[in-house]
């Protein structure tokens, strides 16, 4: 009888499970529960969703890791109560906060130098700081602070210690990536004195064990998972395309944009995972096709059908402005039409305005690094538009790997588990997905003209309306 691992993926919408081949990494059995939707959630529906999926596949389990939502807030009192519902990754009010925090670590690049990013309102020490500012009863309380990966590995474990991994204390804006350190200092400047943070597990440290006696991995963040499942190795690239684009690499060595955008994360190998992020992604495909009076096979059909460069014409994708290059109040806009433009050359300049921004992205992480790309792998909903892939390969100018659709950070999170329950050094070599290779065709030129209109109109860094 074959040894399972189960792995958990609490995400912003649900929480999946997989139970696992420990030996081969083969996908036995799925469940999946519905998180409320929001950006202040209480973290007892996490929970629920979590007990739920796991219920009758964790008896089954010899290891189990939980991968969930980055940053968040859920602040705990002394005797590990929630004080308030926890904030998520997405709930942005923190915005001055994270400005006030850049000021006080001595700006944007000493800042970078010092946690391996500039603070946007995603990370946990602006939400604790916005606690703090705005609701000073329950700042006062605050004993403890955790991530959702955080209480939920406690949740399933038989002691009352909270665990983190280096990967998912990246996102918190009060851990060094460099030095792989906790910086308590910049936490207590958040809650305005000095709180317990979670304790640091190497990444295939054994946390504790469940009740039905599974060893407990520490679990990390779902972009550290995602590179696990996909068996990412240094030089890897993954472009995951969902709401936004997320273009990350793994890397020997740790990032530190002052420009703030690339975030410096740490991996859950013990290496690192800069990555950058867009905020328009496959909706930018949704919309062009609304637009057009058609589905996702027409906008591909149309794209497909038209030359290379659109007859001129350049589509900037800011639908909700962007956040790499930093323009938070951009706006899309169609420029460059010529004569001869019409369906056809819409929906091509539309799909080679988000490969641009991809791309953009992309280089953005390689310059950080000094990486050499050597695979880059396309995932997402995005990854299902075959326009997107053509054009996508041609634009950047290299083959592009789509695996098979998979939940890639709920199998991150048990190949984690099944290398704490094997004791070895390095994590299982499981079989890889299988992968469709698109061919690159190089198209030369679209991206240079993409740039120096969107410079035209939006020089990078600028406040632009």
């Amino acid at each position: 009888m074959s040894t399972c691992v189960l792995g958990v993926d609490s995400s912003t919408q649900s929480c999946k499970a997989l139970l696992v081949d420990a030996d081969t990494g083969e996908v036995l059995e799925r469940r999946r529960a519905a998180h409320p939707p929001g950006t202040e959630v209480d973290p007892a529906a996490w929970s629920q969703a979590l007990h739920q999926v796991t219920a009758d596949l964790l008896p089954r389990a010899s290891a189990v890791a939980v991968a969930g939502q980055q940053h968040g807030m859920i602040l705990l009192d002394e005797a590990g109560r929630v004080i308030r519902p926890a904030l998520l990754w997405n709930d942005v009010r923190s915005a001055p906060q994270a400005r006030r925090l850049t000021e006080h670590l001595g700006g944007p690049q000493e800042a970078a130098r010092r946690i391996g990013s500039v603070p946007v309102a995603s990370y946990t020490a602006t939400k604790v700081r916005w606690v703090r500012e705005n609701e000073p009863e329950n700042a006062r309380r605050i004993a403890a602070v955790a991530l959702p990966h955080d209480w939920l590995t406690r949740e399933l474990s038989n002691g009352d210690q909270l665990w983190t991994d280096h990967g998912e204390a990246s996102g918190t804006a009060w851990y060094d990536p460099a030095a792989r350190r906790w910086l308590p200092e910049i936490a207590s400047w958040a809650a305005g004195h000095d709180i317990a943070l979670p304790r640091l597990a190497a990444p295939h440290q054994a946390v504790g064990t469940t009740s039905s006696g599974a060893v407990l991995a520490p679990g990390t963040g779902d972009n550290a998972a995602a590179a696990l499942g996909l068996g990412m190795v240094p030089g890897d690239v993954c472009v995951s395309l969902g709401t936004s684009a997320v273009v990350s690499v793994v890397s020997e060595t740790p990032a530190q944009d002052g420009t703030g955008a690339v975030s410096g994360f740490a991996d859950a190998t013990g290496r690192y995972l800069p990555l950058a992020t867009t905020l328009n992604g496959a909706p930018v495909l949704d919309r062009v096709a609304r637009l057009l009076g058609t589905d996702h096979d027409g906008l591909a059909e149309l794209a497909l059908a038209a030359p290379s460069g659109a007859d001129g014409a350049v589509f900037i994708p800011y639908f909700a402005g962007e956040r790499t290059p930093d323009l938070p109040e951009a706006r899309a806009q169609l420029l460059q039409m010529g004569a001869g433009f019409g369906r056809k050359t819409l929906a091509r300049a539309a799909v080679e305005g988000l490969a641009c921004s991809v791309l953009e992205a992309l280089e953005k992480v390689l310059d950080q690094t000094g990486a050499r790309a050597q695979r880059v792998l396309l995932v997402g909903g995005g990854a299902g538009s075959g326009a997107l892939r053509t054009i996508l390969a041609g634009i950047l100018g290299r083959d592009l790997e789509v695996p098979d659709p998979e939940e890639f950070v709920a199998l991150g999170a048990a190949r984690q588990a099944a290398w704490v329950l094997s004791g070895a050094t390095q994590p299982p070599r499981w079989s890889a997905a299988r992968t469709r290779i698109v061919r690159a065709d190089p198209t030369p030129g679209v991206y240079e003209r993409y740039l120096e209109a969107r410079n035209r109109i939006y020089p990078e860094g600028s406040p632009h309306t």
